[in-house]
């Protein structure tokens, strides 16, 4: 069937607003990207000459390797701890019928709500009130409650598309519930899981209003020292960082698709 004038237009304008709302997203991205590869020694665009000299120096900084050393490993603990936390939270959450539950739904969902710096200083008083003292692990803390909230949404997700069936089926065949969990419910809700620990790691990687409050002086977390080295000059490593970044979060959101099919578990929330 021919298309009418009207429905021609009507794609066209579509199409331009969403090619640009692509480039205003990516953009940003890109430049920085072609900056890193720069072989000046300033933020310039485009570059006068190309290098891989900033990459090279990056790898020889002690003064950026060590808080992404220490980034990683915040991030990895706290994605594994709102992994069990989160998960566990889901699975109880998912499919109760009860008013309680909602209302606890809620109240894992409030970090994602409330804006950062608030929740960032909230968490703050509240350790100063228990006599707490700022460290790595109060870091991991702050930044788990930021992550719990997206591996509940996620893993419920998945939860909620489990057909419970196959779960009675199993208990009825005289399967324990730990059997049932680590054989039935595990490996079914598994894409979920892993699409979120991705989430989470990403969320509190680069996450700054949280660490700024919750990072003692002697746990400097990358994105804070980035943040800091831009202060007193532009330095043309903090673009190679973020140039290793994205390749990085590419590499990772690929494998996430792969089997954690990360797509369809965002498309559930």
């Amino acid at each position: 069937m021919q298309r009418s004038l009207i429905d021609r237009i009507y794609s066209t304008v579509i199409g331009a607003i969403t090619c640009f709302g692509m480039l205003l997203l990516l953009a940003p991205t890109l430049v920085v990207l072609v900056i890193s590869f720069t072989g000046g020694i300033t933020l310039k665009f485009p570059p006068p000459s190309w290098s891989l000299r900033w990459y090279v120096e990056l790898l020889q900084s002690r003064e950026i390797v060590e808080p992404a050393l220490t980034s990683l490993k915040v991030a990895a603990a706290a994605t594994l701890l709102s992994a069990v936390l989160g998960g566990a939270a889901a699975l109880g959450l998912a499919r109760s019928r009860l008013k309680m539950a909602r209302a606890l739904d809620a109240l894992f969902m409030s970090p994602m709500v409330l804006p950062a710096m608030a929740f960032g200083l909230s968490l703050l008083l509240v350790f100063n009130l228990l006599g707490i003292r700022l460290s790595a692990a109060t870091l991991v803390l702050g930044h788990t409650i930021i992550c719990v909230p997206f591996v509940i949404r996620m893993v419920g997700a998945s939860v909620q598309q489990l057909n419970p069936v196959l779960i009675t089926c199993s208990l009825s065949l005289g399967a324990s519930r730990w059997y049932t969990f680590r054989r039935i419910t595990l490996p079914l809700i598994r894409r979920g899981i892993v699409a979120s620990c991705f989430v989470a790691f990403l969320t509190s990687f680069d996450n700054v209003p949280v660490s700024l409050f919750l990072a003692d002086a002697r746990t400097e977390v990358l994105p804070i020292k980035l943040w800091a080295i831009l202060e007193g000059s532009l330095d043309v490593r903090v673009a190679a960082v973020s140039g290793v970044i994205v390749l990085v979060t590419l590499a990772g959101l690929v494998c996430a698709e792969i089997f954690g099919g990360i797509s369809r578990q965002i498309g559930k929330r």
